[in-house]
């Protein structure tokens, strides 16, 4: 049989495809340099053809190169869940899982879940990432995580998803802006500027403005927020209006401060919650146990 390559060498290519730098791949993976380099030299003997395309100042990925580094990337997975299996004895409930959320989900829902899950599975350790959807999911790639919460729709790049439920949105709003309750509600009635928004990196708004069928733009105020405990702030302060996920009002968003809600515009105004996983993962059984129980807190479940 052939020498195979070793897995270090492996991880040394992911790295440096990752940071597109040799410095600084070399610092993820904690070795020289020259370590590095040489590592991805010797892959490249062993597979005997070339990797990367080298000058003084520079490199760059070949075709090749680039088939190569999906398929360690997929070896590399693997063998992670290899080693998670043998140390769990083969029950999938047991060993760490590292569940990546987005912002606009996690505050609501990782404390309920955690709890749950720590009393129904006390053998599987939760690790816990929050980040946006784009971020995630390229730690999804380089098997940095295991699994993701998400809203839905997104682009899964190739990953699978589960549909757990609904999360329907409310349109919360001041008192002073609205004297009298429209059902269903007039966007065309409301000041210019009076809707805030989160910043267009979280996909909430994105799914907030198409769900509730807000199509005028001007009535949007060009100030975003961060995040939705500050969205919540600034409708107050400035009198204006948001749109709001039922999880965040179930969990008390809106205790204590000057704001109603009411259901918006639209037939479909909500986002649905999936469960999002590597389609190689031999994990299926442990997210599935997960994903019930993430559908059980979650204000409306569809989990089939």
């Amino acid at each position: 049989m052939n020498k195979l390559p070793s897995l270090k060498n492996l991880t040394y290519l992911l790295a440096l495809h990752q940071h597109k730098n040799f410095n600084r791949a070399a610092q993820a993976c904690f070795v020289s340099q020259s370590t590095l380099s040489s590592g991805i030299q010797n892959l490249e003997d062993q597979l005997s053809c070339q990797l990367i395309e080298r000058d003084h100042k520079s490199f760059l990925f070949t075709a090749m190169g680039e088939e190569i580094v999906q398929r360690a990337r997929s070896i590399i997975n693997d063998t992670e869940e290899l080693l998670l299996y043998a140390k769990s004895k083969g029950n999938p409930m047991e060993g760490p899982l590292r569940l990546g959320c987005i912002p606009t989900i996690g505050p609501f829902l990782l404390g309920p879940l955690a709890h749950a899950l720590r009393a129904q599975y006390p053998d599987l350790k939760l690790k816990i990432r929050e980040d946006t959807t784009e971020q995630l999911l390229n730690y999804l790639r380089d098997g940095d995580l295991d699994v993701l919460i998400l809203a839905l729709p997104v682009d899964l790049q190739g990953n699978q998803q589960w549909v757990l439920g609904r999360d329907p949105f409310k349109f919360v709003y001041h008192p002073n802006l609205m004297t009298h309750h429209n059902k269903p509600i007039d966007y065309e009635a409301l000041p210019n500027n009076s809707i805030f928004l989160l910043e267009q990196e979280h996909c909430l708004s994105g799914h907030a403005v198409t769900a509730c069928k807000l199509g005028n733009t001007k009535k949007v105020n060009p100030f975003t927020a961060a995040s939705i405990h500050s969205l919540v702030q600034m409708a107050e302060s400035l009198e204006g209006a948001t749109f709001m996920p039922q999880m965040a009002i179930d969990q008390g968003i809106l205790n204590n401060c000057n704001l109603a809600s009411m259901a918006p515009a639209g037939d479909a105004a909500y986002r649905e919650i999936g469960l999002v996983f590597r389609p190689t993962t031999t994990r299926r059984q442990t997210f599935r146990h997960v994903a019930e129980v993430v559908a059980s807190l979650l204000p409306v479940n569809t989990l089939s």
